[in-house]
């Protein structure tokens, strides 16, 4: 406990006689910034910073929400490469093609009554087709 107690006020945290902490904006980010680490996990960092699980997770909902700034990633030695941009007009959306035994056309089942349509069957057409079958049914 005092090798944390160490650990913490070495990062600027305040600890009060009380027991409470004041956590400074750059220790929240730094802790936040521990979790995104590939292997690491938020019950790892809040034991490290003797933090519950959930208060760690609040920083990150801070964070994800633009209101704790996390530090920048390192930056590495390797030379930074670019790719080449390139741009075109986007094709519009296709309309999903049906599949299956009835692609080319529509089929209308009341009960007992099958009815296959044209896939240009106008709506008009098919609505009194309906009333027509509803009114037999």
């Amino acid at each position: 406990m005092e090798s944390q107690t160490a650990f913490l006020r070495s990062l600027g945290v305040e600890i009060l006689e009380s027991g409470h902490r004041r956590w400074p904006e750059a220790v929240k980010a730094q802790a936040v910034a521990e979790t995104l680490e590939p292997g690491m996990t938020v019950k790892v960092v809040a034991a490290r910073y003797g933090v519950m699980p959930n208060q760690l997770s609040r920083w990150r909902r801070l964070a994800q929400q633009g209101e704790l700034n996390l530090p920048s990633a390192e930056i590495s030695d390797e030379p930074t490469t670019f790719a080449q941009l390139v741009s075109c007009d986007a094709e519009p959306p296709r309309a999903a093609q049906p599949s299956g035994p009835f692609a080319d056309g529509l089929r209308l089942v009341f009960g007992n009554v099958r009815i296959e349509l044209a896939a240009d069957t106008a709506a008009a057409r098919i609505a009194e087709i309906a009333h027509a079958l509803e009114a037999t049914v």
